[in-house]
């Protein structure tokens, strides 16, 4: 069961305890991302992420890392498109000392211009290694050719020319604009004595202050239908098909991942089993849906040799039309349905993962659902409305599509797609 709890400067605190466990996860999500960001200072979300583990006023970066791993914890942070998560963690006797430590790092970190110096070149690194990973930045290189020009489509980690703009002010100013309470929720999860866990909270976060949230809700992006084509060097030609999606908060999502269990989302697939086991033609091949604010993709991946490129995009696009010409069956929707709600329970054992799924639900749509909900939501799914959304995702004419590697110059991406963009 869920508890929500709103501190008086208009901080969100959600909590679900789970007494049979042994450990508690705290997560201080704040609402900003790259989605939040300019080209100016595109990468200062992922920037500040990386400054608050750099020492505060009273620990140094060793003695944060030095505080967890004495204790046996773990403390780390991730960004996304729309929110930065900084979480621990531990032991249940230990909720204190985790509190004090990401309270610590999160109001008192010193942002010194030597860190900041450091972190950067850090942070080209991180750059750079993202760059020899083909079959990761080809993800991200579908992002900025679908969304071309909004900040829902910018690298998280930002480019190098972005980063050398971002210095102490820029950081400070960036964090008085979004890292305020009424932007922020704190989750909880696991085993923890409720009235001393918000005691503890309170007491770190009561005397935070900040200026009202003023952010409008986020415009519907543009989805374009297009190609790009990033040449590199490989062994393997890695490709990215995107299809536009279904937004967060859109119950239809269920659906979609009814859909895709049974088209790309497993080793029981019908593009691994048809592509990759019957044929051979890639190691890797698999698809997934993402749900953002006012947006949302379907994307198909695979990794393959160059000489086979034409041969999978040609498959991969006759699997769509099959999906689209003759959709699922009962049968199909059933057994993907209690597929989907095994993985979804599973998921449910581990702590960390209930801890992220209940502050980015509160974070980003103040809405939480139960177990039960979602279990429910999941048994109502029909043939007929996997179907409909099938035929609103699943678009031929509305595609996208991006390389990275060698590229086999025979195949024409552009021609794929039809040779056009589409316009909102």
């Amino acid at each position: 069961m869920y508890k929500i709890k709103t501190l008086d400067n208009g901080l969100r605190i959600i909590s679900e305890s789970i007494p049979y466990v042994r450990s508690v996860s705290i997560g201080i999500w704040v609402g900003t991302g790259c989605r939040k960001e300019d080209k100016s200072n595109n990468g200062i979300s992922h920037f500040i992420e990386h400054m608050l583990f750099k020492g505060t006023e009273s620990r140094s970066a060793k003695d944060i890392a030095e505080a967890i791993d004495s204790i046996g914890g773990q403390i780390n942070a991730f960004t996304g498109k729309e929110y930065t998560c900084y979480y621990t963690k531990t032991l249940d006797e230990h909720m204190d000392i985790a509190i004090d430590i990401l309270s610590d790092m999160f109001f008192h970190s010193k942002f010194t211009e030597n860190d900041i110096h450091t972190e950067r070149k850090v942070i080209f690194e991180e750059i750079n290694m993202y760059e020899d990973s083909p079959e990761d930045l080809v993800h991200d290189v579908l992002l900025e050719t679908v969304w071309a020009g909004d900040p829902l489509g910018y690298p998280i980690l930002g480019t190098v020319e972005s980063l050398k703009a971002i210095d102490r002010n820029s950081i400070l100013s960036y964090m008085e604009e979004y890292y305020i309470p009424s932007n922020t929720v704190i989750a909880v999860a696991g085993n923890f004595d409720y009235d001393k866990m918000i005691g503890l909270i309170t007491d770190k976060f009561q005397a935070w202050d900040g200026k009202d949230s003023k952010f409008a809700h986020y415009s519907k992006p543009c989805f374009y239908s297009r190609t790009a084509i990033k040449p590199k060097d490989t062994e393997q030609t890695h490709i990215c098909i995107g299809f536009e999606g279904i937004e967060q908060g859109d119950e239809n999502i269920y659906e979609l991942l009814v859909i895709n269990n049974i088209f790309g989302g497993g080793m029981s697939s019908r593009l691994f089993q048809k592509i990759r086991e019957e044929r051979g033609l890639a190691y890797s091949i698999y698809s997934y849906p993402s749900a953002y604010s006012k947006a949302g993709l379907f994307t198909i991946y695979s990794g393959m040799n160059p000489s086979q490129m034409s041969e999978v995009i040609k498959m991969v696009l006759e699997e769509v039309d099959i999906l689209v010409s003759h959709k699922l069956n009962e049968e199909e929707v059933e057994k993907s349905k209690e597929q989907l709600k095994g993985n979804y329970i599973l998921g449910l054992e581990s702590i960390s993962s209930r801890m992220n799924s209940i502050g980015k639900s509160e974070l980003l749509m103040r809405k939480v659902k139960t177990p039960e909900e979602v279990l429910d939501r999941i048994n109502q799914i029909t043939v007929e409305s996997v179907n409909d959304i099938i035929d609103k995702v699943f678009n031929l004419n509305k595609m996208s599509m991006a390389a990275v590697g060698v590229i086999d110059e025979k195949v024409d991406l552009e021609k794929i797609i039809s040779n056009g963009v589409y316009t909102c």
